[in-house]
């Protein structure tokens, strides 16, 4: 009698004991995925479609076609109306003909890194430190005038998409932004 109350004292340690050690293992916070956090901080900020005219001895050789959108801090912008297009075309004309970063006789020789952190850096320079976390290019590309006279000439079928400066990335989050100034 006593062999068999042991032996059931003994069970409910056990059992106790088990129970209690698998709560406090499920109970231990989860590692923290860093890049997964800050993603859940960022938000989504739709760029337009924006043509740069490429003027040379006074006449227009071609056209940059660009697409550039932002992951920029929730919390910043959550109460600011971003004339966004505006500053993405002033921001890329300065870089595109002013500082010339692309050079069409180099098509090689564009530095994507330079590019984006040069539209980052200026973006939080005019609307505050820290609202910009990532510059993500979506299109850029050159069209010369060439290019567009003989699309037209036949009628825009096949035509020719220019010269691909960059591979954009593709952004699959549909809805646009409220804070895209739209």
């Amino acid at each position: 009698m006593v062999k068999l109350l042991l032996t059931g004292l003994w069970v409910c340690i056990v059992t106790l004991g088990a129970v209690y050690f698998s709560v406090q293992m499920s109970a231990a916070p989860a590692p923290v995925d860093e890049e997964a956090r800050r993603k859940e901080l960022l938000e989504l900020v739709r760029g337009e479609s924006i043509t740069i005219p490429m003027i040379a001895d006074g006449a227009i050789t071609g056209y940059f076609l660009s697409r550039v959108s932002f992951m920029m801090d929730k919390e910043k912008i959550k109460n600011t109306k971003l004339p966004i297009t505006e500053l993405t075309t002033d921001q890329l004309f300065t870089l595109l003909i002013g500082n010339q970063m692309v050079d069409l006789s180099k098509p090689g020789a564009f530095n994507l890194e330079k590019f984006r952190t040069s539209i980052k850096d200026d973006f939080n320079k005019k609307l505050g430190d820290g609202l910009v976390a990532e510059v993500l290019v979506e299109q850029l590309d050159y069209l010369s005038k060439e290019d567009i006279r003989n699309n037209a000439s036949r009628g825009n079928k096949n035509p020719n998409p220019g010269k691909k400066i960059v591979e954009g990335v593709k952004i699959e989050d549909p809805k646009a932004s409220p804070a895209a100034g739209h």
